[in-house]
């Protein structure tokens, strides 16, 4: 048995992380404007001592160009600080993590929303950084269009800068190039001091800023070796600012279908899959490519050469490796990617599953998982009942949870 244990995260998602999830014929379709379903989500994962939840955000329609009754089961649901606000009313110790955008907010607002849902859950709050890469978020706030990434990530490490120094009370008055602060926050610190910074960001823009910022950072890795030389970069640049390997967690997401036996487990899969609409799998595919047009090519044939997105550049740039890497046409590579969205899938028993999940945490390449259910709620209900026990049966994941905050939690330093 190992003293060091694997953190694991609950990526919430309305219906499912599966495009088609909203098809499951036991999915429940309103998910996304329905509080007791995030309830009921959020307690499943507390029970099996899930470190946290985690709530993405976009200001705006997921994809363009995808069909009405796809689109509105992915993009109709809670703004997430608001929705974690009435989830800390009836959890008790699991995290709440949301993510928010550098680009279209402003740093003391963002820094008092957050201190006061740090404060309302007794100190389990984290912040997830974002840039926003979505033109369409930028059409909704007045801009002419997306930032480029080298704008949009200095302006983020400005940001991080002022809300940090406002949750970790180092003197006030901020005049940079992007923002002007000059009071303290009117609310006090937390349990744990201040929320927990997680990024997710995978370019070299990225990488730095989490090395500098970041608590946690979840990431996206096809095979071991890449999940490995993220892991090993990332962690590799935090002596640079004066910090260990163990005070950042790296987070792999990963989508397990899990069942009994490995034919069920690849029945449940494959029926997934015959939900997904070509077309839908396309739009979704071309969106997280930065292209436009991507329908226009033989849906059989090879994914065209592609300029370098100012968009998601990381993601971009994994979804393309593994175009190559296994020779996907276009339908082949957009029916994997809609299954969870460039992510890690593995399909298989609890023990098959552990296996995975054992190797990458043992052999360097993770700290732990945000799982990423590809159904709700039946995949997260299979997980916690098959998986989780496993996990435990391994010495890998916790019996119970070691304190009250997220930093308890996840083993962090308190920073005040």
């Amino acid at each position: 048995m190992t003293a060091r244990q694997m953190k694991l995260g609950l990526f919430l998602w309305a219906t499912g992380h599966h495009i088609a999830a909203w098809r499951h014929p036991d999915a429940h379709v309103t998910a996304g404007i329905d509080i007791d379903h995030y309830i009921a989500l959020a307690r499943t994962a507390e029970a099996a001592k899930f470190d946290m939840v985690f709530c993405e955000d976009a200001a705006g329609l997921r994809e363009a160009n995808i069909n009405i009754a796809s689109q509105t089961s992915r993009s109709i649901g809670f703004e997430p600080i608001s929705l974690l606000s009435a989830l800390a009313a009836q959890t008790e110790r699991i995290g709440l993590v949301s993510t928010a955008s550098t680009s279209y907010n402003e740093p003391y607002g963002l820094a008092r929303t957050f201190a006061s849902l740090d404060n309302l859950s007794g100190g389990r709050a984290g912040w997830n950084l974002v840039t926003s890469a979505s033109p369409i978020e930028a059409a909704n706030f007045g801009a002419t269009g997306l930032r480029p990434h080298a704008d949009r990530y200095a302006r983020a490490r400005e940001f991080a800068t002022v809300i940090t120094g406002l949750w970790h009370r180092k003197p006030t008055g901020h005049d940079g190039e992007s923002f002007s602060v000059r009071d303290p926050l009117d609310i006090p610190p937390s349990p744990q001091g201040a929320p927990v910074m997680v990024q997710a960001g995978a370019s070299d823009d990225g990488k730095d800023l989490a090395a500098r910022t970041a608590d946690v950072v979840f990431s996206a890795a096809q095979t071991f070796e890449e999940a490995k030389a993220f892991y090993d970069d990332l962690k590799g640049r935090l002596a640079a600012y004066g910090r260990q390997p163990d005070d950042v967690k790296i987070m792999p997401g990963v989508a397990p279908i899990v069942a009994a036996t490995k034919a069920e487990a690849q029945a449940k899969y494959d029926a997934l899959q015959e939900l997904i609409p070509d077309d839908v799998g396309v739009a979704l595919l071309s969106s997280y490519l930065s292209i436009s047009d991507l329908g226009r090519y033989p849906i059989d044939g090879p994914l065209p050469e592609l300029p370098e997105s100012e968009g998601m550049k990381s993601r971009q740039a994994l979804v393309i490796e593994q175009a190559r890497r296994d020779g996907l046409s276009i339908r082949e590579l957009a029916r994997y990617f809609a299954g969870a969205r460039g992510h890690w899938r593995v399909v298989g028993t609890a023990g098959e599953i552990a296996d995975e999940l054992q190797a990458r945490f043992e052999g360097g390449a993770a700290d732990g998982f945000n799982v990423m259910p590809s159904w709700f709620p039946g995949e997260l209900d299979a997980f916690a009942t098959l998986v989780v026990p496993e996990l435990r049966r391994r010495g890998l994941f916790r019996k119970d949870y070691e304190g009250r905050t997220l930093r308890d939690h996840l083993g962090l330093k308190r920073p005040i």
